[in-house]
């Protein structure tokens, strides 16, 4: 095989359907785009939510009352099965451990570690919550919590 002779699989490319090339082509004369208006011009597209200048449904409706959305405190969220499972004796469970593993990613403001299973091994757990029956469990297996938050008071 030699790079000239490379071809796309069959089907895989397809011819662009040229507009405004004659009238018998069926995208003739407007192209697709009917007779005039806003939406028949260049550059003619209009936003999500626009009614045409009338004042929009989402500025009409009232907005009452606060919402706390914003500043709700989002976790990572693993369970001890999972711990029993990827770590061995002895080991430090914190957010980076956990990241290298895959258990947890993307943004969240920390790692909550909850009590679905057992575990056995002794891990030292270095994470921001823990609940009380992972903590309990954990304790019971002959491991220690670590809590930031805990130091710092």
């Amino acid at each position: 095989m030699r790079l000239h002779t490379l071809k796309p699989n069959p089907g895989a490319k397809h011819r662009r359907k040229r507009l405004g090339i004659g009238e018998s082509s069926g995208k003739g004369k407007t192209s697709g785009k009917g007779h005039k208006g806003q939406k028949a011009r260049s550059g003619g597209s209009i936003r999500l939510g626009f009614e045409g200048g009338q004042m929009p449904l989402y500025r009409r409706l009232p907005k009452r009352g606060f919402n706390n959305a914003a500043f709700k405190t989002v976790y990572g969220v693993v369970n001890l099965d999972t711990l029993e499972k990827r770590f061995s004796a002895g080991d430090v469970v914190n957010e980076e451990t956990l990241r290298k593993l895959g258990l947890v990613n993307g943004r969240f403001d920390g790692v909550k570690i909850l009590g679905r299973g057992e575990i056995t091994k002794a891990l030292t757990v270095q994470v921001d919550e823990v609940s009380d029956s992972a903590r309990a469990k954990i304790e019971k297996a002959g491991g220690k919590v670590v809590l930031p938050k805990a130091e710092a008071a």
